[in-house]
């Protein structure tokens, strides 16, 4: 129970600003952990008192604070009550916290297999709906393009917005994928953006991912080999995988497409360490290089596909600018998103990085670890070609998420 000296400290979970089912904006906190289960929605004047939740002032300090902010007086007493409320519903650090993380760590570790955490959610948890969701509304909307019917199909930029909003962009990535996939691979890499915190560059999931259409297994002998050759601990981070989407509608949507044909997956988040914050090459760090040559040469020898769960721009309301973009902001980021996909269909992963880095505090292109980690993995020779290109805008407040399907062939 936090008092008027405690000093509440929020964990690092996912905040957004939406418009609740009563129409009003509401500051949406949300575990991308799953530690705990529930999302916790709260009036949007609150935000002031939760963005001092960081450990360093007691609650009587933030009420003094954000009284003055305000202009009106804000009682210590309901600073410490909102405390306690989301300490109690595992949003805060504490002892309840501790305890939830401990017991669901030991069950995920222990668990064979990641399950669907976001079925009967982000899409269809019952096989036939998603099947029927997944040919009709996906891949049957997909406009037909010619590809180069000589070239082998060795990556695959695909979204991870929910299925729902990202339904034509899936469906013309696992188009193509349908299209060209080589008959005689049986070795999928999955790269992920990790929405939650990493402490490790990378993070391997040495799971089977089940989903409603059936489970896809894990490549075990490889997710071993590439932790041991490791300069770090893959697994230290395995708890991001518990809820992240990212992966998780990768494998949604192949498992469709193969069936019960033989295959297994090589599951990784792809943070690439300070590299994103400082914005040295990622090459720089020689434990993000050396992994990610190893990936590249477990690539080669299983003759793999590499498929990478990647968003663009997240931009308006939504994401803490002040306004939506107006039809010229519209054309300037998809130009601006375009030349970071050109940069990608030319396998050059320093300019690629170095272009989305430029300006990744305004565009907050979530998918340039996982980007930038599949051209590293691509064999000589490689070239991109953008397939689809779309902004998802919110029909509410017109925030903007973009995402592109990509294919790389050899």
């Amino acid at each position: 129970m936090a008092t008027k000296t405690s000093r509440p400290r929020l964990r690092p979970v996912e905040a957004i600003v939406v418009r609740a089912r009563g129409g009003d904006r509401v500051l949406l906190l949300r575990d991308t952990q799953g530690i705990a289960e529930d999302h916790v929605a709260l009036p949007l004047p609150i935000a002031p008192i939760v963005g001092r939740f960081d450990g360093t002032m007691t609650c009587a300090e933030i009420a003094r604070q954000v009284s003055l902010e305000l202009g009106e007086e804000v009682p210590a007493a309901l600073v410490a009550d909102l405390a306690s409320d989301l300490e109690a519903r595992l949003f805060c650090h504490g002892p309840a916290f501790n305890a939830a993380k401990r017991k669901a760590a030991r069950t995920f570790e222990r668990a064979p297999v990641r399950p669907p955490s976001h079925a009967g959610g982000a899409y269809h948890a019952e096989s036939r709906m998603l099947v029927e969701y997944i040919d009709r509304s996906c891949l049957g909307q997909a406009t037909p393009a010619r590809r180069r019917s000589d070239a082998k199909l060795v990556g695959l930029v695909a979204p991870h917005i929910d299925p729902w909003r990202g339904a034509v962009g899936y469906g013309h990535a696992y188009g193509e994928l349908r299209r060209a996939l080589p008959e005689r691979t049986r070795t999928f890499v999955l790269l992920g953006t990790s929405h939650a915190p990493m402490k490790q560059p990378f993070a391997i999931c040495p799971k089977a991912f089940d989903t409603p259409l059936g489970a896809l297994p894990c490549h075990t002998e490889a997710t071993k080999h590439l932790a041991e050759r490791a300069r770090f601990d893959v697994h230290e981070d395995l708890m991001n995988h518990k809820r992240e989407h990212s992966l998780e509608f990768q494998a949604v949507f192949l498992k469709h497409l193969l069936g019960e044909r033989e295959a297994r997956i090589v599951p990784i988040l792809a943070g690439l360490g300070a590299a994103q914050t400082t914005g040295r090459h990622p090459d720089r760090d020689e434990t993000v290089r050396a992994f990610l040559d190893e990936l590249a040469e477990l690539v080669a020898r299983e003759d793999a596909v590499v498929i990478c769960g990647a968003d663009l721009a997240h931009v308006g309301p939504r994401f803490g600018d002040p306004r939506p973009l107006d039809e010229d902001g519209r054309d300037a980021l998809a130009r601006r998103d375009k030349e970071s996909l050109a940069l990608a269909a030319k396998v050059d992963d320093g300019d690629f990085f170095a272009h989305v880095h430029e300006d990744l505090d305004r565009r907050r292109v979530c998918g340039l670890g996982p980007m930038f980690s599949l051209l590293r993995t691509m064999p000589d020779g490689a070239r991109g070609e953008v397939i689809h290109y779309e902004q998802n805008v919110d029909p509410d407040e017109g925030s903007i998420v973009s995402f592109a399907a990509m294919g790389f062939y050899q």
